[in-house]
């Protein structure tokens, strides 16, 4: 299955039980030396393990897999699922013109990571469990800074050619050298990636690299060698790539839908891990402009399948036909993960948002209770932390621990940092509570602002004006309450919608103000630390890292979080982290979904459970052709 790692995903999940090891006999056997002249190949190579080596068929971040090296499927798949039918579905993202997913240029179309395959693939239940895929097991050196997979010599690519150590070396190369930023920027500490013999990938890591870097490299695509020898790995292209991964890419029509089709001889399809998953003909993308034009779309069935984000729809919108007789349903599902940490963040690089009182002004002007009952039907909960629903969030006075972490920092951090973390204020729920626009008022004073003919000035005199950049109208109903109450305060804000080729170029620039966004944060939080707040990622275009975030303090901490060798160092370097983070006011949080809400046209089979960490519809579900001729379904 093609769960790799993309563009703006490091997710990485937390495991159950101990990797499997050698015996006590094995771990001190003598390692055998090739002699002078002999084939570096596999029996070499994956001869008796030398001392202090291990030998595993998965990686997890802390050496816990849930599954044993024999097993047959995992346990939230039906081994026995059809094959067949059509899953159609609605993407976030409004158009496409390039089916080159990992590259800075272009807007990729939706899906591409079900065309490739990678070494390694993560479990849907577990936190940070990779089995091996392309590569059937791992052999890991004694300083674990080399890694050598021993690769299934009956990989191949849809063209029938083989996937080799030399696809594999040649992609993880090529990313990081010519790879989208986020991508490149998390290889930086892969020294080398080699080809010992056609199944054998040798890597070789940096002696200070992260905790997580080899999980994040098992995840990454593989390309074959040959089809890049003629073509431009940084071109935006409509051209559909040469992939091994379960599907291939059909139809499309460009911005509008693009259809992945099943290959039926794909080389993996009887593996453990593959077992009961990818049970689709055609995983099929449509795109729409607007958020109501695609839930009319869904409920004429020109898709099939929809995770509702939107309260009011969910609350109210499910009142047509389909869904009174029974042909579309709805279900919930606990959200296990930690949730999606999204707000409108600012971007420090403005001179208007320098000083984090007037960032924190500003969020006082918000009235999420307000918001909360009148516009989402109280069906989410606010957002304060980094790591918002996990033992990694700040909570009450530091412990000792994170003071020791918190300490030499003292100059360059806040003081709050000491104290209680930052939370986000609580309404009276009024819409406009007077308590906290004072309090937003006095922070502009305190923040040496002044006001003329009530506009709102900075020190400098620079009116205080600012614009939420988006490429949907989704959140403007939340937007404009809030730009009422700051233009209580003399403040002045609007709202600029753009097309998604600009609004993606405009991101990649740092050209906004404030913008809507996701982060992404693992149980066991790694590299996507440095894409999100690292000095190094706050002025590289493409980065992740939106708000600029550049404080040497907070530098140390995520390094140190990266570097923590057990799970109690990372939770204390976490919520160090954590702290440091809330007290610059870098946004205004919003709010998350404690449950996974989605509906659907009663088309389908399902396992007798979901993944834990996942909805599974993509890869577990099946198309069920007596509950189709039921209900007469003629849409998609």
């Amino acid at each position: 299955m093609a769960h790799s790692t993309i563009v703006d995903l490091t997710r990485i999940r937390l495991s159950r039980r101990s990797v499997i090891g050698a015996g006590a006999a094995a771990l001190v056997a003598p390692r055998v030396l090739a002699k002078p002249g002999a084939p570096t190949g596999a029996p070499n190579r994956f001869g008796p393990l030398a001392q202090g080596e291990v030998e595993s068929h998965g990686l997890s971040t802390f050496g816990d897999l849930g599954e044993p090296a024999d097993f047959k499927y995992f346990g939230y798949v039906n081994p026995k699922a059809p094959k067949g039918g059509t899953l159609a579905l609605s993407p976030a993202s409004s158009t496409y013109d390039s089916f080159n997913a990992y590259v800075l240029r272009g807007n990729p179309a939706t899906g591409m990571t079900l065309v490739f395959d990678s070494l390694m693939n993560q479990s849907l239940d577990e936190r940070d469990a990779y089995y091996g895929l392309v590569a059937k097991k791992v052999r890991i050196s004694p300083d674990k800074l080399t890694y050598a997979f021993l690769l299934r010599k009956e990989a191949r690519f849809h063209d029938g050619s083989p996937l080799t150590a030399h696809d594999a070396a040649f992609s993880l190369n090529i990313l990081k050298s010519k790879g989208h930023p986020v991508i490149s920027q998390m290889l930086r500490d892969l020294e080398s990636a080699e080809a010992e013999a056609d199944d054998v990938l040798v890597l070789r890591f940096a002696p200070d690299r992260t905790r997580d870097l080899p999980l994040s490299v098992v995840g990454q695509p593989i390309f074959s060698r040959a089809y890049y020898k003629d073509r431009d790995f940084e071109a935006t292209t409509m051209e559909p790539p040469l992939g091994s991964g379960p599907y291939k890419v059909g139809a499309f029509e460009q911005g509008r839908y693009i259809a992945y089709h099943r290959n039926p001889d794909y080389w993996a399809k009887d593996l453990p891990i593959t077992t009961g998953q990818a049970n689709f003909d055609v995983v099929r993308f449509e795109y729409f402009g607007d958020s109501q034009v695609a839930f009319e779309a869904f409920k004429a069935g020109a898709f099939t399948e929809r995770e509702e984000n939107i309260a009011r729809v969910w609350a109210t919108g499910y009142d047509f036909p389909a869904f009174k007789d029974g042909r579309v349903k709805r279900t919930t599902t606990p959200n296990y993960n930690i949730p999606q940490i999204q707000g409108w963040f600012f971007n420090t690089r403005r001179k208007i948002f320098k000083d984090p009182r007037v960032r924190e002004a500003i969020g006082y002007a918000f009235d999420y209770e307000w918001t909360s009952r009148n516009l989402m039907y109280d069906a989410y909960k606010r957002i304060s932390s980094y790591f918002e629903n996990s033992e990694l969030e700040a909570k009450g006075l530091p412990s000792e621990q994170e003071k020791a972490l918190l300490e030499p920092y003292r100059a360059d951090l806040p003081a709050e940092v000491f104290g209680e973390p930052f939370v986000a204020p609580v309404s009276d729920g009024t819409g406009q509570d007077r308590v906290l626009l004072k309090k937003a008022n006095d922070l502009f004073v305190a923040a040496g602002c002044t006001r003329k003919d009530g506009v709102l000035c900075l020190p400098d005199g620079t009116p205080l004006e600012f614009e939420f950049l988006d490429n949907s109208n989704v959140f403007e109903r939340h937007t404009q309450p809030f730009i009422k109450n700051l233009k209580l305060l003399g403040v002045g804000a609007h709202i600029r919608v753009v097309d998604a080729a600009q609004y993606k170029q405009r991101l990649e620039n740092f050209d906004f103000d404030v913008v809507h966004d996701v982060l992404l944060m693992s149980w066991n939080p790694g590299e996507e630390l440095r894409a999100y707040f690292s000095s190094k990622t706050a002025n590289v275009p493409g980065s992740r890292n939106l708000p600029g975030v550049s404080n040497p303090a907070i530098d140390s901490l995520v390094e140190k979080a990266l570097q923590a060798q057990t799970r109690e160092e990372l939770v204390t370097c976490s919520r160090a982290l954590d702290r440091a983070l809330r007290a610059e006011r870098y946004w205004v949080p919003h709010w998350y979904n404690p449950v996974h809400r989605f509906a659907y046209w009663d088309l389908f089979g399902q396992p007798e459970r979901p993944p834990k960490f996942d909805t599974g519809v993509l890869w577990t579900w099946w198309w069920d052709d007596d509950k189709a001729k039921k209900i007469n379904f003629t849409g998609r």
